[in-house]
């Protein structure tokens, strides 16, 4: 066993990192300002979108996202369940409900065929999420998309440095949202950045952000700026800071070094838990793309076990070995229950993945050695385990 704990994730922070906060801190200026607009100009760049928006978190990267799109009281969001808290929760913070569908088992991403199912006269917007760091198909999205009217945002939280069929994942569609939270790609510790192609959409993102106000800090108080400003609509504290982005531009001038190690890892990974009995990684998506590998994810084969997914985890962690859970589908949680009326069998797929999946330990810094730690622990696990 390990002597000393392997966690789940770790960011990598190097002197490029420390240099730039440093010297953000010596100039005086913290709050949103040139850094942030220096991280927006390079994070569009780097996914191929017009337009980024740089925001507090990912989730208030959707509410925003959300609310440009015009999404409100008594419209429909088609989304997926195999996704975090703020995906549902956003919609429903905007007075809209979500309409969740089931999953691919294969991949866990939504498939199109059920999007199209699900889609009513009421229905404003769809919501995919590219699970783990594989697209999903987006094409098929943009078809029904455009021909039904809708609006389509992806969350792209787990998707910085993803390609599909030949493209980052990031313009394209109505928006896409991504996350900085210290596990992502990248982080800023927490932060997220909305994109899109569209100029009136990126205004309207910007003047939500920072309370409805017509400037921010360094258009009112920076060089050549003068303090007027107008309160034009109602709108929100989601500003980033500039020592926030000072991490960020570190970071994303890092980023091809970040996807190649992670790469690195999970074919280690594939390597050393190939043929590991009960144990199986996730399928890679039927179609061309870059799997960015923000999750390390496996599904346990429980017929294969005594024992249910949350004892193998518990093991794990006896062994030193750090796990997630990505995701309890939202369906299964009591606060969506009670709000939507779903019960487990409404989305067989998304309630067995969540019954059967786990995250192993996946970051740039992880090395061979902790590969095979992991990998070990595991398999004295299912050895002790098996049915």
């Amino acid at each position: 066993m390990r002597s000393d704990f392997l966690p789940l994730s770790r960011p990598s922070i190097g002197s490029e990192e420390i240099e730039e906060v440093t010297a953000c801190l010596r100039s005086g200026w913290l709050t949103s300002g040139p850094r942030v607009s220096r991280f927006e100009e390079g994070f569009a760049g780097a996914v191929g979108a017009a337009h980024a928006v740089a925001v507090t978190s990912g989730t208030a990267g959707l509410h925003l996202a959300l609310l440009a799109a015009g999404i409100g009281a008594g419209d429909e969001v088609v989304t997926t369940p195999m996704t975090w808290a703020a995906t549902g929760n956003m919609v429903l913070a905007v007075g809209a409900r979500p309409v969740f569908v089931d999953i691919d088992p294969a991949t866990l991403n939504i498939q199109p065929e059920a999007v199209e199912r699900a889609v009513t006269p009421r229905t404003r917007a769809i919501v995919p999420v590219h699970f783990a760091g594989q697209p999903v198909d987006l094409d098929p999205l943009r078809v029904i998309a455009a021909r039904r009217g809708l609006s389509l945002i992806e969350d792209a939280a787990h998707a910085l440095g993803t390609h599909y069929r030949g493209h980052p994942v990031g313009g394209g569609s109505t928006a896409a949202v991504f996350s900085f939270h210290p596990i992502k790609a990248i982080t800023t510790g927490e932060g997220g950045m909305i994109t899109t192609d569209d100029a009136a959409f990126a205004d309207r993102l910007r003047l939500l952000r920072f309370h409805g106000v017509t400037r921010d800090a360094w258009g009112r108080y920076g060089k050549r700026a003068t303090p007027d400003y107008e309160i034009v609509t109602l709108g929100f504290k989601y500003n980033m800071t500039d020592l926030q982005a000072a991490l960020g531009l570190a970071q994303l001038s890092r980023l091809e070094e970040f996807i190649a190690a992670r790469t690195r890892a999970a074919g280690w990974y594939r390597t050393a838990l190939e043929g590991l009995p009960a144990v199986e990684m996730l399928a890679p998506v039927p179609y061309p793309a870059r799997h960015a590998w923000h999750l390390l994810v496996v599904r346990l084969r429980l017929e294969a076990l005594r024992v249910g997914r949350d004892a193998i985890m518990e093991a794990l962690l006896e062994a030193n070995i750090g796990v997630g859970l990505h995701f309890k589908a939202l369906h299964l949680h009591r606060f969506y229950r009670e709000q939507l009326g779903l019960t487990p069998g409404d989305l067989p797929e998304a309630t067995r993945a969540s019954e059967s999946i786990l995250s192993l330990p996946l970051f740039p810094d992880l090395t061979r050695e902790d590969v095979t730690d992991v990998a070990t622990a595991l398999s004295d696990v299912i050895r002790r385990h098996a049915a």
